[in-house]
């Protein structure tokens, strides 16, 4: 699920004046807002969590274990990160209490789990991110639409693209002739899954897209291949790469991968981060994960959450956080 512009009406001034230095550099400032409250130790926290599920939130699901084990000394987290698509199996085999998602379930998953339990998993938005298209530092691209993302990315230009298979017919025409080296992520990405939807409009990827298991592999690809281009989350940004500004269509302005602008609706790629759990409808969440996650959607989860260069959640959605008595 993407956001919507409706979350600007709930906002402060305050986060939608978040600025960012130049073209494809991190925040300066983005600050959690201070009516998300401070964590809370309780006692009597102990025992082991078991994580399966998206390769974006792997960092971030490390800190937050990290940080947690801090509150907790005699807890033990477990972390693997192959992708979203991992996650539901996970969930509804019982082999992870915590299934971190890039994306929404699918109505697949939540059917087959539902099958299985007799209700759906409880979805808590953890993260704001931007899903970026990365270029080489080098790369003297201004801007994309989204129909040009098409043309690059697919071969089915469902999202109206055509063909684009060189930097001049992007728009580049000093690097005329240059050939574009296209990035991706695998099929149990779920941001693979979120790309393919939002951006090509569930078209096809092009068969040249060289398909990495890990989001960092994208980055490194791209900022190692002059003429490269790859999507991944904006909390893997490094020196090498850029992120170029999206317009939604030809003759719109183009808009950056920025925290103001993925609140207001504007970037056309912005996206939640999930953390899906099995809880049963009307009982309390186990205590062991619902410590976790309500430490996650606490002011110190989400100062992590700026940490890895990722966005914070607003106090509203972290209020949405139901964990029982």
């Amino acid at each position: 699920m993407q956001l919507r512009p409706t979350l600007l009406k709930k906002l402060p001034l305050v986060l939608l004046c978040a600025t960012f230095a130049a073209f494809g550099a991190r925040a300066e400032k983005v600050t959690v807002d201070a009516a998300i409250p401070a964590y809370k130790a309780v006692s009597g926290i102990s025992g082991n969590l078991n994580s399966i599920g998206s390769d974006t939130l792997n960092n971030l699901m490390t800190l937050w274990a990290e940080g947690f084990k801090k509150q907790y000394p005699n807890v033990n987290v477990q972390i693997e990160g192959k992708g979203s698509a991992t996650a539901p199996p996970a969930l509804i085999e019982g082999t992870a209490q915590l299934g971190p998602m890039s994306r929404a379930m699918k109505q697949d998953e939540l059917d087959k789990f539902e099958k299985k339990f007799g209700y759906k998993p409880v979805e808590i938005k953890v993260a704001i991110d931007a899903l970026a298209v990365f270029v080489h530092k080098d790369n003297p691209l201004k801007g994309l639409t989204m129909q040009q993302v098409d043309g690059i990315f697919s071969s089915t230009f469902k999202a109206g693209g055509k063909d684009i298979a060189q930097w001049g017919d992007a728009g580049l025409s000093a690097w005329s002739g240059k050939s574009i080296s296209i990035y991706g992520r695998n099929s149990a990405s779920g941001t693979y899954g979120f790309f393919k939807e939002h951006a090509l409009s569930k078209g096809d990827f092009k068969a040249t897209v060289k398909e990495q298991p890990g989001s960092s592999a994208v980055v490194q690809g791209v900022g190692s291949d002059v003429l490269g281009i790859g999507y991944s989350g904006m909390g893997y940004l490094t020196s090498g790469v850029k992120a170029v500004p999206l317009a939604a269509k030809a003759g719109a302005a183009f808009t950056d991968a920025n925290y103001a602008n993925c609140l207001s609706g504007d970037y056309p790629m912005a996206r939640f981060l999930y953390i899906y759990v099995n809880q049963k409808p009307n009982t309390p969440m186990d205590k062991l994960t619902g410590e976790f996650l309500k430490f996650v959607v606490s002011k110190s989860g989400q100062e992590i959450v700026v940490k890895d260069g990722y966005y914070p959640i607003t106090p509203e959605i972290a209020k949405e956080l139901k964990i029982g008595k």
